[in-house]
């Protein structure tokens, strides 16, 4: 049933945006997720749902898959916006950076995230995806952004 409703979403919908968010320590640190369904360790995001701004969408995956809050003063600054072929040929991804956080506790594992952790970007896990290691290289190190995730 699954795999029906996954084309029919694939082939039906308009175009579908997300967010994805760098959130960066006062380390220096990245922090990074893996989630139960997909392989390899990315950025902590989603998708935005209809009503939904994409402020309240970066919020609301940030508590959700890493138990981060936003702090009140500070506003995530939007990087770019990506297109995701990976996913559909209607998908489209911003990404914010997050200096700006609180994370009260750091999050349980749960049915949709496995693992989780700040990184040094000069010691990521093995298995970061192509996508995660080249967002985190155009922000921390000023590769020439690309337009495509």
């Amino acid at each position: 049933m699954q795999s029906i409703l996954h084309v029919y979403w694939r082939f039906a919908r308009g175009m579908t945006l997300g967010v994805r968010a760098l959130v960066i320590d006062g380390e220096e640190r990245v922090f990074l997720i893996r989630h139960t369904y997909v392989q390899g360790w990315q950025l902590p995001g989603g998708g935005v749902e209809t009503g939904e701004t994409v402020a309240d969408a970066l919020a609301r995956e940030l508590a959700e898959e890493g138990n981060i809050e936003l702090d009140d003063g500070g506003t995530p600054a939007l990087f770019g916006i990506y297109f995701n072929r990976h996913v559909s040929r209607r998908d489209h991804v911003a990404l914010f950076v997050v200096r700006e956080f609180r994370q009260p506790r750091p999050p349980r594992p749960s049915r949709e995230i496995a693992a989780h952790g700040f990184f040094h970007i000069d010691d990521l896990p093995a298995e970061t995806t192509s996508g995660t290691r080249a967002r985190i290289a155009e922000v921390m190190h000023g590769a020439p952004p690309r337009r495509d995730w």
